[in-house]
């Protein structure tokens, strides 16, 4: 028995070519809001960076400090900056994992055949 004529679903209907995709509001905001993230996250690290270069330059003394019998509080000061960019990298890979991955293939599935 032949199966009956069905006619198109939404799902198919759906369907756009990638240049409507890529002038979707959707997918701008999607630019936008990962764009947002990373220059935030980029402003975080280069502070860091950089406050940790500058505190070295500009005030020597503190950072000559002795943290116990043989340490300068150089040492923790710079363990903390590269711990401050691993938890960088794990926010933003956790964020792009829950928010922004889901979300791009969200738009892939609307891209025709």
């Amino acid at each position: 028995m032949a199966e009956p004529a069905r006619s198109p679903s939404k799902e198919t209907r759906a369907h756009k070519s990638a240049t409507e995709i890529l002038e979707s509001p959707d997918f701008k905001a999607l630019v936008k809001k990962r764009w947002s993230v990373s220059m935030t996250l980029l402003v975080a690290l280069f502070a860091t960076y950089y406050g940790f270069i500058l505190v070295i330059g500009l005030n020597k003394a503190l950072v000559v400090q002795k943290v116990g019998e043989v340490t300068t509080l150089a040492i923790p000061l710079g363990i903390a900056v590269i711990v401050f960019a691993w938890l960088l990298t794990a926010f933003y890979v956790a964020w792009a994992n829950k928010s922004y991955d889901p979300e791009v293939e969200r738009l892939k599935g609307q891209i025709k055949p």
